[in-house]
C-alpha cells in the first residue's frame, strides 16, 4: 500500500511539474523591443459634425504581433490626460489610464473612443492621441474630430459645380481639387480654413465672389489670437537634407488649364504660397481676375505667378518671407492701383516683385538648358511698391525672350533709379520716398498717412480705370485719386 502511494504521489508530482512548465512557458513574457503593437488604424477619425454638444464614439484594436509569447503593455493613456475631450474604454474598462495589460499571443484588446466637444468652441479641430509603452516602445494612436458646425471637405474631388456660402465655416482637411469644366462658387461672408498641409487645387474655375462689405476669408483653422499672424499655415513646400526649398505649391493652386477664376473682395493670409497661377493655356483668356483682394502674411509667396495671365485691381499684396508678386516663366499681366508693401519681420533675402522670362533646367543628360518664354506684357499703373529692403524690384530678363512691361506712375523702392532713365518702360514714376503707410508693423494697416507722398499723385487717365478704392470710397472724385488701393479719406 505505500508503495502505491509512493508511486503515486510521484506520479502527480510529475504532472503537476510538467502542467506548471508548460504554463510557464505559455505565459513568458517578451522584451524584445522588435516585438511591437499592432493597430488596426494608426488614426481614429470623427467624421461627425458636431451642430450642438455631443458625444460620438469609435473604436480600434491592438493585437500583439508575437505569436508564441505575451507582451505586457506597460501603460496606455491619453497624451492630453485631464485636458483631453476624449475617454477611454479599454477592454471593458472605462479609464483614461491604465497599467501592466497582458497581451497573450494572437490576442486583441478592444479600445472604444468617446468623444464630447463644445461646437462654441474657437479651436475647429480637437486632436489627442492614444499613447501605448511596451518594451521600452512608445507607440500612438492619433484620434482626431472636427467640433464646430461646418462643412467638412475631406481630401474631396469636386466633380459637380458647387456653392458655398456663409451659413457655415468651410473646413479643408487633407486637400481638395475643383475637377476639369467645374465651378466652385464661394459667396459674401463665407469663411474657409484649411487644416496644415492642406490646399485648394482648382482644375477648373473659382469664383470668390465677396462684397466690400462682406468679404471672403480664406486662412489656416488655428483660430486662437496667438496665431492670427503667424505665416505658414496651410499649403505645403519639399526641403532637400540641407533645408533648401526644393518645390512649393500654393494654399490655393489654379492649375494649368484653369481659367475665368475671378477673387473678389476676399483675404488670403497666413500661408505658405497664397495664390498660385499656373501656365494660361488659352490665349487670351484670363486666369484670374482679382479685385479689391489681399494677399498677406505668406511664408515664401503671395501671388505666385508661372506664366499665366493676371488682372488685379485694388489689391494689397505684404508682408511675404520672399517674394510678395513673382511673375516669371512670362505671362501677361496688370496691376492697377494696387499696393505692395512688404516689412517681413526676419531676413528677406529677395525683393518683394520679380519678372522672369524664362526657366532653368538639367536636360536628361545631364546639360543645363535654359527655356525661354515671353513676358507678352506686365503693367503697373498707380501703385506702390515700397518695404524694408533697399530694392524692391527686380527684373530676371532674358534676351531670348520678350520682355514687355511699364510702370506708369507708380512709387517704387530702388536704390539706383538711373538704371532706368530714359528707359519706356518707366513713366512718370518717384523713387525711394515713403509712402507713410498708416501702420507697418502689427496690425497692419496699408492706407495712406495725410503726408503721404502718395496722396493725389495718382495719373487721371489711370484712375478713370478703376472709379472707387478698395473700401468703395470715389477716388476720382476730386481729379487726383492717390497711388495705391486706398484713397485717403480726410
Amino acid at each position: 500500500m505505500v508503495k502505491k502511494i509512493a508511486i503515486f504521489t510521484v506520479v502527480t508530482l510529475c504532472f503537476f511539474s510538467l502542467f506548471f512548465i508548460n504554463s510557464c512557458q505559455k505565459n513568458a513574457f517578451t522584451t524584445d523591443p522588435s516585438d511591437k503593437l499592432i493597430f488596426s488604424t494608426d488614426t481614429v477619425q470623427f467624421d461627425t459634425v458636431f451642430t450642438t454638444a455631443g458625444s460620438a464614439t469609435n473604436y480600434f484594436t491592438v493585437k500583439n504581433s508575437n505569436k508564441s509569447k505575451t507582451i505586457k503593455i506597460d501603460r496606455i493613456y491619453l497624451a492630453k490626460d485631464k485636458n483631453s475631450a476624449y475617454r477611454l474604454n479599454i477592454d471593458g474598462y472605462s479609464a483614461n489610464s491604465v497599467e501592466d495589460i497582458e497581451l497573450a499571443p494572437g490576442d486583441s484588446v478592444f479600445i472604444f473612443v468617446e468623444v464630447t466637444i463644445d461646437p462654441g468652441k474657437d479651436e475647429m479641430i480637437e486632436q489627442d492621441s492614444v499613447v501605448f509603452i511596451s518594451n521600452g516602445n512608445r507607440q500612438d494612436v492619433k484620434l482626431v474630430s472636427f467640433g464646430q458646425d461646418i462643412t467638412l471637405i475631406n481630401g474631396q474631388y469636386i466633380t459637380n459645380d458647387t456653392t458655398w456660402t456663409s451659413e457655415k465655416p468651410v473646413l479643408i482637411y487633407n486637400s481638395a481639387l475643383v475637377e476639369d469644366n467645374v465651378i466652385l462658387t464661394i459667396l459674401p461672408g463665407t469663411k474657409v480654413f484649411f487644416h496644415r498641409g492642406s490646399s485648394l487645387f482648382v482644375r477648373g474655375t473659382l469664383k470668390a465672389y465677396g462684397d466690400v462689405s462682406d468679404r471672403i476669408l480664406f486662412t489656416c483653422d488655428r483660430l486662437e489670437e496667438y496665431y492670427s499672424e503667424v505665416a505658414g499655415q496651410w499649403g505645403a513646400f519639399t526641403e532637400d537634407n540641407n533645408g533648401n526649398t526644393t518645390g512649393i505649391y500654393g494654399g490655393i493652386h489654379l492649375l494649368a488649364g484653369s481659367q475665368n477664376s475671378e477673387i473678389l473682395n476676399s483675404d488670403i493670409k497666413n500661408g505658405i504660397i497664397g495664390l498660385q497661377v499656373d501656365s494660361c493655356v488659352t490665349p487670351g483668356t484670363p486666369t484670374v481676375k482679382l479685385k479689391n483682394t489681399n494677399i498677406e502674411n505668406s511664408k515664401i509667396i503671395g501671388l505666385y505667378a508661372l506664366g499665366a495671365a493676371i488682372d488685379a485691381e485694388n489689391c494689397v499684396f505684404a508682408n511675404s518671407g520672399q517674394y510678395n508678386v513673382a511673375c516669371i516663366i512670362g505671362g501677361e499681366y496688370s496691376f492697377i492701383h494696387c499696393t505692395l508693401a512688404n516689412y517681413w519681420i526676419g531676413n528677406r533675402q529677395t525683393p518683394q516683385l520679380i519678372l522672369n522670362n524664362y526657366y532653368g533646367y538639367t536636360d536628361g543628360n545631364g546639360n543645363d538648358q535654359i527655356s525661354y518664354r515671353d513676358l507678352t506684357n506686365a503693367y503697373f499703373g498707380n501703385c506702390i511698391i515700397y518695404g524694408s529692403r533697399e530694392d524692391e524690384l527686380e527684373l530676371d530678363l532674358a534676351t531670348g525672350a520678350m520682355a514687355n512691361f511699364r510702370f506708369d506712375n507708380c512709387l517704387i523702392k530702388y536704390s539706383n533709379p538711373s538704371d532706368f532713365e530714359g528707359s519706356d518702360f518707366f513713366i512718370d514714376n518717384i523713387f525711394n520716398e515713403n509712402p507713410k503707410f498708416v501702420e507697418t508693423t502689427s496690425p497692419y494697416d496699408y492706407q495712406l498717412d495725410t503726408l503721404s507722398p502718395a496722396k493725389d499723385a495718382g495719373k487721371l487717365s489711370i484712375g478713370n480705370l478703376v472709379p472707387s478704392d478698395q473700401n468703395g470710397n470715389n477716388r476720382i472724385v476730386d481729379g487726383k485719386p492717390d497711388l495705391g488701393a486706398f484713397e485717403r479719406q480726410e
